[in-house]
C-alpha cells in the first residue's frame, strides 16, 4: 500500500475522461493510504477517441458524474485532477543538466535540472504534459533514482516528456470549469493507471500497461524502475463494437451489449452449441445465431490491437526488458478471452489489473474500468506531499515561477491558488 507524507487527511477527487464513460472518485488520503469515499459514473458521448467532441454533452456528464460522487460520499467538490488521453499524446526522450558545485544535492536542485529538460522547443500547438524522470546521474554515477543527499559537481537528468495538443487540453480544462470546477492537474490517463495497479517490482524488473478504454488502447512500459515509453493507438472497445454491429446487423446499442455479455476474443474457448439471440435493425425480428459467430467478429479486431501494442513495444527495443509481463487496465479488458489471446500475441505473462492499495468503499472500484479514477487520486496526493516537502519554497517563488506541473498558465494559478488556500 502506498503512503503519503501528509499531515492530516485531505479529499481528493480523480475525474477520468473517458470515450464510453465519465468516472468521478472520490478518495480521502492519509499516511496510511486512500480511503474511497464516493464513486459516480455516467456514460458518455461527448469525446471521440479521447478528445472532445461536444462540450455540451461532456460537461453534461461531468456534472451528472461530480454530483453522484458527492452525494455519496458527502463532501462537496471544488477542485479535481482530470485525465487526458488520446492519439494526440507524444512522447520523446530529453536530458536536462545543472551545476551542484560539490555539494548535497537537494530537491530545488532536481526542480531545476527537471525543468532543463523540459526547455526544449515544442510546436506552438503542443505542451509539455508530463516530464517523467528515467534517471539521474551525478558526475558519472548513473542509473539513480533519488540522488537527493549525494555529492557532486554536476547533476543530470534524463526524462520521457510526454506532450499533448494544447486544443484538447484546453477543452478538457474548459469542460469542467464550465461545471464549476478547478483543474488542480491535467494528468496522463495511463500514467494514473498504472499508479494504481502495479507493485514496486513490477516497475523494478520491467512491465507493460495497456489500457484498453472505448476509443483508444494507451501503452505505458517501465524499464529499470523508471517511465520507458508512452504511445497511443487509435483503437479500442468501440471499434469491436462497430464490428459487431455490422457483422451481425444489430444496433450499436445491442452490439455493445452483446460484447459485454457474451462476447469472447478466442473462438476455441466457446463451445459449438452455445447460441445467442440478435436483435435485428428497423423492425426485424430477433434471430438466434451461435456464439461462436460472435466470436468470430471480435477475434480478428482484438488480435490486431494486440498485434500493435507488440509492434509497438518492439519499436522501443525494450521488449526483453519487460520481465514482469503486461497488465491490462480498461473496461474493455473484461471480455472473456482477454487475457490468453494478450499471452498469445505478446509472448509474456498478462493478468488484469485492479486497483491496489485502497480502503472504504473497494466494491466500487474493483475493477479495471477504475484504476484511471483511482490512481488520479494517488497522482494527487503525491502532488500535495511533494508540496509538503517543498514548503519552504512557496514563499521564495512567485506563483509564474513555481515548477508545478500545471498545465496551462491559468491552470498554475488556479493550483497555486489551492495549495495556498489547502495549506
Amino acid at each position: 500500500m502506498s503512503t503519503y507524507a501528509i499531515s492530516q487527511p485531505e479529499i481528493i477527487v480523480g475525474l477520468d475522461l473517458g470515450t464510453t464513460k465519465v468516472s468521478a472518485v472520490v478518495g480521502e488520503v492519509d499516511s496510511d493510504g486512500i480511503t474511497v469515499l464516493g464513486v459516480g459514473n455516467v456514460p458518455c458521448r461527448g469525446l471521440r477517441k479521447g478528445v472532445v467532441s461536444n462540450i455540451e454533452w461532456t460537461v453534461r456528464a461531468i456534472r451528472e458524474a461530480i454530483d453522484a460522487a458527492q452525494t455519496m460520499a458527502g463532501v462537496e467538490i471544488s477542485t479535481v485532477y482530470a485525465g487526458v488521453a488520446g492519439s494526440h499524446i507524444r512522447s520523446q526522450v530529453s536530458d536536462g543538466v545543472a551545476a551542484i558545485s560539490g555539494r548535497e544535492v537537494t530537491r530545488e536542485d532536481l526542480e531545476r535540472v527537471l525543468e532543463g529538460a523540459r526547455a526544449i522547443p515544442v510546436d506552438s500547438d503542443r505542451m509539455i504534459l508530463h516530464a517523467l524522470p528515467r534517471e539521474y546521474v551525478v558526475d558519472n554515477q548513473d542509473g539513480i533514482r533519488d540522488p537527493i543527499g549525494m555529492s557532486g559537481v554536476r547533476l543530470q537528468v534524463r526524462v520521457n516528456l510526454v506532450t499533448a495538443a494544447s486544443s484538447c487540453v484546453q477543452n478538457v480544462i474548459r469542460c469542467v470549469e464550465r461545471c464549476g470546477l478547478n483543474v488542480a492537474d491535467v494528468v496522463l490517463e495511463p500514467l494514473a493507471s498504472a499508479d494504481a495497479v502495479l507493485s514496486e517490482d513490477e516497475k523494478e524488473i520491467g512491465v507493460a500497461v495497456i489500457d484498453i478504454g472505448g476509443g483508444t488502447t494507451d501503452v505505458l512500459l517501465y524499464a529499470d524502475g523508471g517511465i520507458a515509453h508512452t504511445s497511443v493507438i487509435p483503437a479500442g472497445g468501440n471499434n469491436i463494437t462497430s464490428d459487431v454491429a455490422a457483422g451481425l446487423r444489430t444496433p450499436m446499442a445491442e452490439a455493445e451489449r452483446l460484447k459485454r455479455n457474451y462476447g469472447c476474443a478466442l473462438c476455441r474457448m466457446i463451445a459449438d452449441d452455445e447460441e445467442i439471440e440478435v436483435p435485428g435493425v428497423g423492425g426485424h425480428t430477433p434471430r438466434r445465431v451461435a456464439r461462436r459467430v460472435l466470436s468470430d467478429i471480435i477475434e480478428p479486431r482484438v488480435e490486431e490491437i494486440f498485434s500493435e501494442v507488440r509492434r509497438r513495444i518492439e519499436d522501443t527495443g525494450l521488449l526483453e526488458q519487460v520481465c514482469s509481463g503486461a497488465v491490462l487496465t480498461g473496461g474493455s479488458v473484461l471480455m472473456e478471452g482477454m487475457v490468453e489471446c494478450a499471452e498469445e500475441i505478446l509472448g509474456m505473462p498478462v493478468r488484469l489489473g485492479f486497483p491496489v492499495g485502497v480502503k472504504g468503499i473497494v466494491q466500487l472500484v474493483q475493477g479495471p474500468q477504475y484504476a484511471t479514477g483511482v490512481g488520479l487520486v494517488g497522482y494527487g496526493a503525491r502532488q500535495i506531499a511533494e508540496a509538503h516537502a517543498r514548503g519552504d519554497m512557496l514563499e521564495s517563488y512567485p506563483p509564474e515561477a513555481m515548477p508545478v506541473p500545471a498545465a496551462t498558465a491559468q491552470g498554475r494559478k488556479g493550483f497555486w491558488s489551492w495549495l495556498r488556500a489547502a495549506f
